[in-house]
């Protein structure tokens, strides 16, 4: 049976300048990759039968590995009698084709795995360079962390509380009354973090691939100017972020078999790793919460997790997202105290005071460009007492919003007025209640 050896040292490369991330360095030979000889000359046969003729410059381009190397294995396939030569491509390739008895030897790899794609890289690879990554990227500074949030109206303590769990990349438990801001701010944080990171394409267990790489929930940067020397096994990317919300379950959260890519899918912390995860929602999952804390009790703890293939091998990998769960529940409620134990920091994000208010108003009508007439907000204000309604940082924004819908309904010029601040308030809330009802005539201050 085909098998993946551990990398070697040669497999990873550090910068000399400690500022730098380490890169991986391309390898000079088949050995030199990490994985055994022998699977790497059946991928090659299978992306080869996928086509009736190829250059070694276009095989090279889907294996993800050097010329140098392709040519190696092209030159021990020939001898084989599995790759025919068909003729010159360019100044050093070759046009090739794939022979019956290739063929052969193709489809009956394909018994043990139809994974057609770029090589892989081991698990021993993948786990150092993320390590040696982590420990070079630029550290989150107050600095940071002010400027990325600086949008939202937060109080003092709430900011230096979320700096320190970006800091130190600590999970972060962020709770309180809907509307407040937990999503955004789990978002905003993650601006706060700075660099990029080579991730894998893949990861070989044995004879089993497991996709990292997945273009959906990651962005490629460029790369440096000696692309050469660099392992195209792997990309570079910027910090994943990656959000999940009530459609998680714990299926989600380990391998899924691809049956006829012939791969296993990398779960989203997985893919997550150097980056940041946010569970939104928590405890509005199709999974019961006590199963999903669970899941995260030994990871967050040890910062490893482990992931079982299908024939029941269970392996180890780095647990190295910045972990944010977000709810509007009572955490007594949905909560372990073990669990909360394990959580590095907790904010509560609750109602804004009317101050507060008034400035989220503000921010973002200054923001529309929109001019915000004397005594509006000590009138809206007054609306929300008579209804003993609690403040929400979202609704600022969100009758601001329904503000210019109105007037772009009426195909007038977007302004706040006493008419238009009525009709926004009952078409968002639904109530009956006349924004006159709560206007005063003279200029008495707001509710503190």
């Amino acid at each position: 049976m085909t098998s993946l050896t551990l990398a070697k040292a040669s497999d990873l490369e550090p910068q000399s300048d400690a500022n730098e991330l380490a890169q991986p360095k391309a390898p000079f030979s088949p050995e030199d990759t990490g994985i055994s000889r022998e699977f790497l000359l059946e991928l090659t046969l299978r992306i080869a039968q996928t086509t009736k003729q190829f250059t070694t410059e276009w095989l090279a381009e889907r294996i993800c590995l050097p010329s140098r190397v392709v040519l190696n294995l092209v030159d021990e396939l020939r001898s084989e009698r599995t790759l025919s030569v068909l003729g010159q491509s360019g100044n050093f390739g070759l046009q090739l084709g794939i022979t019956e008895r290739g063929r052969a030897v193709a489809l009956e790899s394909m018994k043990t795995t139809s994974y057609v794609g770029p090589a892989p890289v081991t698990l021993k690879a993948y786990s150092d360079l993320m390590e040696t990554q982590l420990a070079r990227l630029p550290k989150v500074t107050p600095e940071r962390v002010s400027e990325a949030i600086s949008e939202l109206v937060l109080p003092e303590e709430t900011v230096q509380i979320a700096g320190l769990a970006s800091f130190s990349s600590r999970s972060l438990f962020l709770h309180g009354p809907p509307g407040n801001g937990k999503t955004t701010l789990g978002q905003m944080l993650h601006a706060a973090v700075e660099g990029d990171l080579w991730i894998p394409h893949c990861i070989g267990i044995g004879t089993s691939i497991i996709r990292v790489f997945d273009p959906e929930c990651h962005r490629p940067t460029t790369w440096d100017a000696r692309a050469r020397e660099i392992d195209r096994r792997w990309m570079k990317v910027r910090r994943p972020f990656i959000i999940a919300g009530g459609e998680l379950t714990i299926e989600s959260l380990d391998l899924a078999y691809h049956e006829g890519l012939g791969y296993y899918e990398g779960p989203l912390h997985l893919k997550a790793n150097g980056g940041t995860f946010l569970i939104d929602d928590f405890g509005h999952q199709r999974v019961d919460h006590q199963e999903l804390l669970n899941r995260w009790i030994h990871p967050l703890e040890s910062r490893v997790d482990y992931l079982t293939l299908k024939t029941g091998q269970k392996f180890p990998v780095p647990f190295r997202p910045m972990l944010i769960i977000s709810t509007n529940l009572d955490p007594d409620k949905v909560m372990d105290p073990a669990f909360l134990r394990r959580m590095g920091y907790r904010i509560f994000m609750n109602n804004p005071t009317p101050t507060q208010y008034r400035e989220i108003f503000e921010r973002y009508a200054q923001h529309e460009g929109i001019s915000v007439p004397e005594g509006l907000l000590d009138t809206l204000l007054r609306h929300y007492q008579a209804d003993d309604r609690p403040h929400r940082s979202c609704e600022a924004r969100d009758l601001i919003e329904r503000a210019k819908d109105i007037c772009r309904y009426r195909n007038e010029a977007v302004r706040l007025t006493d008419d238009i601040m009525d009709l926004a308030w009952r078409g968002y809330f639904g109530r009956r209640e006349r924004w006159a009802e709560n206007r005063q005539s003279d200029a008495s201050e707001s509710p503190s």
